[in-house]
């Protein structure tokens, strides 16, 4: 089988949860004998040319095509605007080739020019918008106009013209429906981690508990709402970790609070990770959070609000799930799960850890993709 994967990048070249995402689909497909053209641009330090994050075998089945994306003075819309000029000079790499392809997987906005072309394409094409998050209730009202003005039309017309739409399932399957993509062309695969990652036991929860926000610091991700109401709970017998670029005016001084900054380290991370308990994750908008899924596989419940894809991740039994991001809500059970007792709090991380071990591992959601790309090429 042979494939083209259209990224707007991959890690570790373009930092994110979409290219930290294409990467695994990238690794996986390889590991299990599929040829690859990878499309992807390089965005840092690294020599894009050797591949490094893959193994030799790995590389085997994968053919790196480099599309760099386009760069112009700030101007509103130049990201959507340069974003069509990439997906056209994207159909230009790919145009003499593109009929040999069983199926193409476009990422974003990378496939926009070529779903235009259609015609002239024989295999089905496939697109992937990381959570809608456009079609989500927004923070603030720059970014609702945002949405409305410059997101919404692009990515409605690009899912409704691809073969395929992939959801990582729950709220954001609701959203591709709502925007007039029919269910049979939906194929919902959640996100996953590598099983080496996971945990082989949880950590028991100490007297104090300990929560941690992992992440940079951005709008949408919920950080001032939770910062309030950290301020305003009366119990001390709690940590709170920030690990991330989380910038000085949004760092609280707090005797509670430990602020690790950003932690590139793997080793280092992990054991910050598994030495917390209640990964917080207050976001307006979200897909399918990589954090949530390696926090899960360290061990760790959750509290999330119910937006994107949290909801097939986080329920009563792995965590706490309230509706939206609001600083009330986030009080409130911050609060509880302070007050929780720790065998109930033990019950939640073990069975966080159960479920990715089960159902989110990249060994087994690997297959499922490659069978359903099978019938449907």
């Amino acid at each position: 089988m042979r494939i083209a994967l259209i990224t707007d990048g991959i890690w570790p070249y373009v930092l994110g949860g979409m290219q930290k995402h294409s990467f695994y689909l990238c690794k996986y497909l390889a590991q299990n004998k599929v040829n690859i053209d990878l499309v992807h641009f390089n965005n840092s330090n690294y020599d894009i040319n050797k591949l490094e994050v893959f193994t030799d075998e790995e590389k085997k089945y994968i053919t790196s095509i480099i599309v760099n994306f386009p760069k112009s003075f700030s101007f509103p819309g130049h990201y959507i605007y340069n974003s069509y000029k990439h997906s056209k000079l994207i159909f230009e790499a790919l145009k003499n080739n593109i009929n040999t392809y069983d199926f193409i997987y476009t990422k974003g906005f990378t496939g926009w020019h070529l779903l235009n072309q259609k015609k002239i394409v024989r295999c089905k094409i496939g697109v992937k918008f990381h959570g809608y998050e456009m079609f989500q209730k927004p923070p603030n009202f720059k970014i609702k106009l945002q949405n409305i003005f410059l997101l919404q039309y692009p990515v409605k017309k690009i899912s409704q013209n691809a073969d395929v739409v992939f959801s990582y399932g729950g709220k954001i399957t609701e959203i591709i429906k709502l925007i007039g993509v029919t269910g049979s062309k939906i194929f919902e695969l959640p996100s996953g981690v590598e099983s080496s990652i996971a945990a082989l036991t949880i950590k028991p929860t100490s007297e104090k508990i300990k929560f941690l926000y992992l992440g940079r610091y951005e709008r949408r991700k919920g950080i001032e709402e939770l910062n309030q109401a950290i301020l305003n709970i009366q119990n001390k017998n709690f940590e709170f970790h920030f690990i991330g670029p989380i910038p000085s005016t949004k760092k609280l001084q707090h005797k509670n609070i430990i602020y690790h900054n950003e932690v590139r380290d793997k080793e280092l991370l992990n054991t910050l990770i598994k030495g917390c308990d209640v990964l917080v994750c207050p976001s307006w908008s979200e897909g399918m959070p990589n954090v949530i899924l390696e926090a899960m596989a360290n061990g760790l419940a959750v509290l999330a609000t119910n937006v994107g894809a949290t909801n097939v991740l986080v329920s009563n039994k792995t965590g706490w799930l309230i509706e939206q991001s609001n600083t009330v809500d986030i009080e409130k059970t911050l609060i509880e799960i302070i007050n929780t007792t720790k065998t109930e709090v033990d019950l939640k991380k073990q069975n966080a850890l159960n479920s990715i071990s089960q159902n989110f591992v990249w060994e087994k959601l690997i297959i499922k993709l490659i069978n359903g790309l099978k019938n449907i090429a």
